[in-house]
């Protein structure tokens, strides 16, 4: 079954899943937020068995009777909330991948795939994802890229005026680690791309969204409410 932790929750009370901070880059605050790719239960949520959009955290929570110390929107997605591009939930592909450059910052290539597995996290780039074919759990894309192999995306502006709530996730070299980030502040993609790259040492980041970027983390007391979601990224306790 795929909600596969009910047993070991009764069998014993878990560590702290997540690690989450708020800290100040360049005079913006940001929160960025912690997950050990090996040990933790990191799962991507969009619809019920009935095929309704989960939309909130609250929601996933209360729809699969689990618990969420952390979550987060986790990409883009059309008015109708199905994901924007490749979208893969328990081996079972729900939208295919799109590598075609386009609008919006979707398309703003390079873009990339954030793909999962029950022991690992990587932000892969998407023409590299169809070359390399890796097995993913769960993935899902978005768009642009903010580092790639330790470079920041080309097009990112370092004066760059259009600043928004924008959220992300950064992978270590080794899959191990997987740090996801908000900012709490307006911020330009070449900030944000920044702090991936020379704050986190991420060598892949990848951004998710803009506007409604929402984070859930429950050591910190925090759960953002605002438009409803598409694709959700969460830590299963």
């Amino acid at each position: 079954m795929r909600w596969r932790l009910a047993l070991l929750a009764l069998l014993a009370t878990p560590a702290a899943a997540v690690t989450c901070a708020d800290t100040i880059f360049e005079g913006v605050s940001l929160t960025a937020c912690r997950v050990d790719a090996r040990t933790e239960d990191l799962q991507l949520f969009h619809s019920d068995a009935n095929g309704n959009v989960f939309g909130g955290f609250a929601e996933v929570e209360d729809g699969l009777g689990i618990t969420l110390p952390f979550a987060m929107n986790a990409g883009m997605y059309h008015e109708d909330r199905a994901p924007v591009g490749l979208y893969l939930e328990d081996g079972v592909i729900v939208s295919a991948i799109a590598t075609r450059a386009g609008p919006g910052n979707f398309g703003l290539l390079p873009n990339g795939v954030f793909c999962i597995t029950d022991d690992s996290a990587r932000v892969i780039e998407s023409l590299a994802y169809v070359a390399q074919a890796p097995f993913c759990r769960d993935a899902t894309q978005s768009g642009p890229m903010l580092v790639i192999d330790g470079n920041l995306h080309p097009q990112l502006l370092p004066n760059g005026t259009s600043k928004f709530i924008r959220n992300g996730v950064g992978t270590s070299a080794d899959g191990a680690t997987a740090h996801f980030v908000i900012a709490n502040d307006p911020i330009n993609f070449h900030t944000f791309a920044r702090f991936f790259r020379d704050v986190l040492g991420t060598p892949q980041a990848l951004y998710f969204d803009g506007k409604v970027s929402r984070l859930h983390s429950v050591a910190l007391g925090r759960s953002d409410i605002g438009f409803r979601m598409g694709p959700i990224i969460g830590v299963v306790q």
